[in-house]
């Protein structure tokens, strides 16, 4: 099979319908996620599109293009740092997220969700469902669900895996996952390019919003959100936002304390009210999506060594076979306990540290 017939056949546009690919059969020789029996889980979720768009603007499409003259520049970007992120943080459970291209419950209410954003960019075209092939060949599981965005469903996962007592790393380029932090979970929210990813714990959150991250989105319901085209009350800022959810509590006691804020930015706030509570209930991520597959079948997977061969051959992505193959090392095998021996990735990963 020729490249250009590879990477069309890669090119298949994602269906509008709830899609799980590659999600794992925890009794699987290849999982990898259980060689730890006995040791912490750390499910690590990443939000597709967000950080496709963000390996995109990072590296310069000129510069990344196979043969045929298909674009690779987001996923290059995008599996250097999945490839990083799993020699360095070790999760034994992997999931990513992807938004569909159908209308959304939150597009349904307000019809300028989202609205106003530039057009994609040309050399953008095909990437996503590529970034979707080099996770299928590595084993990792993707998601998608109509109706809903992917940060509703590493929302799902993360509390899901927080009621098990799992650590969860959430990967976004969205502001509206701080809403997730807690004692579990922590968001890598990249400060440049794809490279970067600073953790967001609590702390963090508070010090750069001045509100603790269960607040969030009360903070953002006022100030708005200019990427998803939500408009805040006009002349309140951050400061102001967070001063009035220290003094009432939240979003709903300033709701219930309207007429005690006085000034020009109290009448702002009456007069833009409606659109704070609109605000609040688009910024809200839902945490209990019926997903069609459970945290076990995410258990991290030795790649699929043939299919990446082939892939990353027509992508031309020499350095970064070698880079993903690297960190699995050799495969060796160690006893689960209940009868199974399971390749020991963990045990190499260390190793590389």
């Amino acid at each position: 099979m020729s490249e250009s017939t590879k990477l069309a056949d890669s090119q298949a546009e994602t269906p509008a319908e709830t899609i799980v690919e590659g999600a794992a059969d925890p009794a699987s020789s290849e999982a990898l996620g259980t060689v730890t029996a006995g040791g912490h889980n750390r499910l690590l979720v990443i939000d597709g599109h967000s950080m496709a768009f963000r390996a995109f603007y990072a590296l310069p499409a000129e510069n990344f293009s196979t043969d045929t003259g298909q674009h690779t520049n987001a996923v290059y970007g995008f599996t250097s740092m999945l490839i990083n992120l799993i020699k360095e943080e070790q999760p034994t459970h992997l999931a990513v997220a992807f938004d569909l291209d159908t209308p959304t419950f939150r597009s349904e209410e307000y019809t300028e969700y989202k609205g106003g954003r530039n057009k994609t960019p040309e050399e953008f075209h095909g990437q996503v469902d590529l970034i979707i092939k080099v996770m299928e060949a590595m084993r990792i599981p993707t998601l998608s669900m109509d109706g809903y965005e992917a940060d509703d469903i590493l929302a799902t996962l993360a509390e899901k895996a927080s009621a098990r007592n799992w650590d969860v790393m959430v990967v976004s380029g969205d502001r509206d996952a701080f809403q997730l932090v807690d004692d579990h979970v922590t968001v890598f929210y990249p400060k440049k390019g794809v490279s970067d990813l600073p953790r967001m714990d609590a702390a963090a959150v508070e010090a750069k919003y001045l509100v603790p991250p269960d607040k969030y989105s009360d903070l953002a319901a006022l100030v708005g959100e200019s990427a998803d085209n939500l408009p805040g009350v006009p002349g309140v800022g951050p400061k102001t936002a967070a001063k009035w959810i220290k003094q009432y509590g939240g979003l709903e006691g300033i709701l219930e304390n309207l007429d005690s804020i006085k000034g020009k930015v109290g009448d702002s706030l009456r007069a833009n009210i409606e659109d704070v509570k609109r605000n609040r209930r688009l910024n809200r991520l839902l945490r209990d999506l019926d997903l069609p597959v459970d945290l076990d079948a995410m258990s991290a997977r030795r790649p699929d060594r043939e299919a990446v061969e082939e892939l990353f051959d027509a992508l031309q992505f020499n350095a970064l076979r070698k880079r993903l193959f690297d960190i699995y090392g050799e495969e060796e095998t160690v006893s689960t306990g209940h009868g199974l021996t399971l390749p020991n990735m963990r045990s190499s990963l260390t190793q590389q540290r």
